[in-house]
């Protein structure tokens, strides 16, 4: 990867981390621990504390832990983006929001031995998981390799047919 490229994409991690930071202070600072305030009539921001990852899972393992198991996903998500092809966009920028997500929760669960959570989708009979800024940036960066993936198969299919013809 070019150094031009390179610093594109480690700019936009350092503001997705900035971003995440900025409003998880924000939630720390002026909410109330379990405070719930309603924005739409099925989206809240909920302040609470998540000492696992995903869901909660892995609460047991305790933070040090789980840092150094996101230290390896950052190290491995930071090889497979160095590996990428100069075609593959989509991948690259989804690379720099799960390293920028990672890295986001990592400063709290090393900073404060949790993670701050703070969305909330529901309804009156149903909840989904709390989660915060960098696991939306997670998982829009998981779609976008996903994504990836898909249109190289297709442009893949698209070229072994015409060489078929």
């Amino acid at each position: 990867m070019r150094s031009r490229t390179l610093l594109f994409y480690l700019i936009l991690a350092l503001v997705l981390i900035g971003t995440d930071q900025i409003v998880k202070a924000l939630v720390e600072t002026r909410m109330a621990m379990h405070e719930q305030i309603d924005l739409l009539p099925f989206f809240a921001l909920f302040r609470t504390h998540n000492t696992g990852i995903a869901f909660s899972m892995f609460s047991s393992f305790g933070a040090p832990a789980l840092v150094v198991l996101t230290l390896g996903v950052v190290l491995f998500v930071s090889v497979l983006a160095l590996r990428t092809a100069s075609h593959q966009t989509a991948a690259r920028l989804g690379f720099a929001f799960i390293i920028g997500g990672a890295i986001g929760n990592l400063i709290d669960r090393v900073s404060l031995g949790y993670v701050v959570d703070y969305f909330l989708f529901h309804t009156p009979s149903w909840s989904f998981a709390v989660f915060n800024l960098a696991d939306a940036y997670i998982t829009v960066g998981a779609g976008l390799v996903l994504l990836q993936e898909v249109l190289d198969y297709r442009r893949e299919r698209s070229t072994a047919r015409e060489k078929e013809e």
